[in-house]
């Protein structure tokens, strides 16, 4: 019986031989996470293409067995912002600019108050001789009557526009933190300014100085903020025109109806609180016993 020797030709691979081929073209396809950077790399690398570490020859046994845990594939998610309010994208208006701004609109108000005041004296005052004689209900309704027109004013200007004439002139802006409705918002934050008004503001001013988005009182429970905001030049010279219009207005109207008495005569209230008048040349102001003169 002959016998020749066996060659590697004659030979067909073992079972366990396929597996491991197999197994090494699966690893080879299959990534692998690189120990330094912990980039993506191929299981056979030897060197991270990113990096340029080297890959140990260990790496995927450890994977494998489950040391390490291997890279998965994910789709890329666009790196998202931190999510901020609303008002945390604007600047905060300063006190300085807020307090500016109610100067302004304190003497188109006064321009308003007076012809208000001068109408409610002449109908619900008294005359005697040179004397202006103002009772309870004259100065009640004088009250009344500033009072809506300083609500009504500031409400309907900041929930139209955003921003009184003075406001508009300084570059200030008022601005919703919330979806309430502009009126309701504007109305709640003036009614408050009853609160934030005691102490010629004061209290306003001390609680906007410790808010970090300086808000008083009423933008707090109005949920509003005084921003700054660069108005254009139309609504700039629009809020000049109404300003120089308000006060010409005013001054032109207040002696005209100074000089038309039409009093109408009220069963209650008829109480004289107030003196004024004018003896020679001086004039005098009387509430209760306190007489103040003024001489010429």
């Amino acid at each position: 019986m002959s016998t020749r020797p066996l060659s590697f030709s004659d030979t067909e691979p073992r079972p366990s031989q396929r597996i491991l081929d197999k197994t090494r073209r699966v690893r080879a396809s299959i990534s692998m996470e690189c120990p330094h950077c912990h980039s993506q790399v191929s299981s056979h690398a030897k060197h991270c293409k990113r990096c340029g570490g080297v890959i140990p020859a260990s790496q995927h046994l450890l994977e494998d067995c489950g040391l390490t845990e291997p890279v998965r594939t994910a789709a890329p998610v666009a790196a998202s912002a931190p999510s901020r309010s609303p008002a945390a994208r604007y600047r905060f208006a300063r006190l300085g600019d807020r307090f500016i701004a109610f100067g302004i609109d304190l003497t188109i108000l006064f321009g308003l108050f007076a012809i208000a005041d001068a109408w409610t004296f002449m109908r619900w005052s008294t005359f005697e001789a040179s004397e202006l004689q103002l009772t309870a209900a004259s100065l009640l309704i004088a009250i009344t009557l500033n009072s809506a027109i300083l609500f009504l004013y500031s409400c309907l200007m900041e929930a139209a526009c955003g921003a009184t004439l003075g406001k508009i002139l300084v570059g200030i802006r008022v601005v919703r933190t919330t979806r309430r409705g502009a009126l309701a918002a504007c109305a709640v934050r003036n009614i408050l300014k009853i609160v934030d008004g005691l102490a010629f503001y004061l209290v306003g001013t001390a609680v906007a100085a410790c808010s970090e988005a300086r808000q008083r009182i009423g933008d707090i429970c109005a949920h509003t903020a005084v921003i700054e905001e660069s108005f254009g030049f139309a609504a700039r010279a629009g809020a000049i025109v109404l300003w120089i219009g308000i006060l010409s207005g005013s001054i032109w109207s207040v002696p005209r109806i100074c000089t038309t008495s039409n009093p109408v005569p009220t069963r209650y209230l008829n109480r004289v609180l107030i003196r004024i008048g004018a003896t020679g040349n001086s004039a005098y102001l009387r509430i209760a016993g306190f007489t103040l003169d003024f001489h010429s």
